[in-house]
């Protein structure tokens, strides 16, 4: 599944051939993805992209009628190309600019969306109760610190739960509480004010690093030039169990967490 960083990389590779460009066209192949494609969504056309924005995992094309939602699912990707290019299997919405280009969403589980919001995107219901971005100065040690005490849950689901921080899922989440020494096992609120300190600043610097090396390919995701991403090359604990700690040798442990897999060591993180 495309996590934050990767939905970052895809903004900044759409960005330059949309902002400030008309939308001519939009083409929906096949409407029937996570919710229905509104027909509404036709209102975008002849407007101007004003900003490419990105709030949690959703892309947002700003217009001065209204804002298109895009979000990618468990396997969605967005390209970049002619619109004369033949449509692939599972290529369900293009974008058409008057340029000639297309954002061309390709999405084979169709778990992604394309929404159209007229109103004030940040108000919309699936966006309007997300926690504060990671990468911000809203993102702080207290504030985690606040809202996890007599929480039981375990750290990593606290870390991952949207309410809290937006985009920091599983890979990122397995990569920052190994980095910052703290079992993903632990509750939330047994862990001190000092610990949160490091483990913001863990999580800042993962999800900086994957941004700046394309993100993460695992299964699914390739960037908006089809090239992959890099990250995965730098991942010390995800994806590794039963290897040997990068810090200790000891071999690392995995289980299930929220249904998610975790992977940690038990001698470095406590």
């Amino acid at each position: 599944m495309p996590e934050l960083p990767e939905v970052e990389v895809s903004r900044q590779g759409i960005r330059p051939y949309l902002e400030n460009q008309r939308i001519s066209k939009i083409v929906v192949r096949d409407d029937r993805l996570r919710w229905p494609v509104p027909i509404t969504l036709q209102d975008a056309v002849g407007c101007v992209v004003h900003e490419v924005a990105r709030r949690a995992k959703y892309l947002l094309l700003k217009t001065d009628k209204g804002t298109i939602m895009i979000h990618l699912g468990m396997s969605g990707s967005l390209r970049v190309l002619n619109s004369d290019v033949s449509a692939e299997k599972h290529d369900h919405v293009d974008i058409v600019m008057e340029t000639g280009l297309c954002l061309r969403l390709n999405d084979p589980r169709r778990f992604g969306s394309v929404l159209w919001e007229p109103g004030d995107v940040l108000q919309h219901k699936l966006i309007a109760t997300l926690g504060p971005e990671p990468l911000t100065d809203d993102f702080t040690a207290q504030l985690l610190f606040e809202r996890s005490r007599h929480r039981k849950a375990p750290v990593k689901s606290f870390l991952m739960d949207n309410h809290n921080v937006v985009g920091v899922g599983n890979i990122y989440a397995n990569e920052a509480l190994f980095t910052a020494g703290i079992n993903p096992k632990r509750a939330a609120g047994n862990i001190s004010l000092a610990r949160y300190k490091v483990l913001v600043d863990d999580v800042k610097d993962v999800l900086a690093k994957a941004i700046k090396q394309g993100g993460t390919t695992l299964k699914d995701f390739t960037q908006t030039d089809g090239k992959p991403g890099y990250f995965v090359q730098e991942l010390q604990v995800y994806g590794k169990a039963g290897k040997p700690c990068p810090k200790c040798g000891e071999l690392l442990q995995s289980l299930k967490i929220g249904q998610r897999n975790t992977v940690f060591c038990s001698d470095c993180q406590r």
